[in-house]
């Protein structure tokens, strides 16, 4: 009886040993093992989001030529603005659905209107007012409307880019604040209020 005890006590531990050291190489494989990361499925073609980064960045050269004063430069750049707007392949949203279509249709419209009217001023705070029109339409209706896939955008607020009561925003690649609509020779502060103004949102792919 002892022997036949004593042998079902070995096979026992045998079988523990076993099994230990199969779950301990499968633990040891599973580590060895790289995490997969998950796959971004883009919503549009690159054709589309290569044309939304145009759109951006002419909208940037605006941007950076009203922190300059440099009306010339900003006439120029939204003239491209313009162009870039005019050819978006927005037809591409009508996969989506119809109200994606035409809401995004209408803000391009909407856009067009106040950078044209950009186009006919002759006084900087009035064309910096019509780009800040621009920046509304951009931002948070057409850019949320088309589910933007670009590259991080930061939205950026003055709270007295007008009359110092009335705020503005603006979109930025960076989070650094370099205000368009006081820059860097305002009549009165000169380039005092240049950094006037804080980061209220971002617009990234989602």
């Amino acid at each position: 009886m002892k022997k036949i005890l004593l042998f079902v006590l070995i096979i026992a531990i045998a079988l523990f040993v076993a099994y230990k050291f199969t779950s301990n190489k499968n633990t040891n494989i599973a580590k060895s093992e790289p995490k997969q990361t998950s796959i971004t499925l883009k919503k549009h073609s690159d054709n589309f989001n290569n044309s939304i980064d145009s759109l951006v960045n002419a909208y940037l050269v605006i941007k950076n030529a009203f922190v300059e004063a440099d009306t010339a430069t900003a006439k120029l750049a939204t003239q491209k603005f313009l162009a870039v707007l005019s050819a978006l392949p927005i037809e591409e949203l009508k996969k989506d659905t119809t109200s994606i279509y035409e809401t995004a249709k209408s803000n391009v419209e909407d856009i067009k209107a106040n950078a044209t009217s950009l186009l006919m001023q002759t006084d900087i705070t009035e064309m910096r007012r019509d780009f800040s029109m621009v920046t509304e339409m951009m931002h948070p209706s057409f850019l949320t409307t088309i589910k933007y896939e670009g590259a991080k955008l930061y939205i950026a607020k003055c709270p007295m880019a007008f009359d110092e009561t009335t705020e503005a925003n603006w979109i930025s690649n960076s989070d650094e604040i370099v205000n368009p609509y006081l820059g860097k020779f305002h009549p009165k502060y000169k380039a005092g209020m240049l950094h006037c103004g804080e980061v209220v949102d971002s617009i990234y792919a989602k």
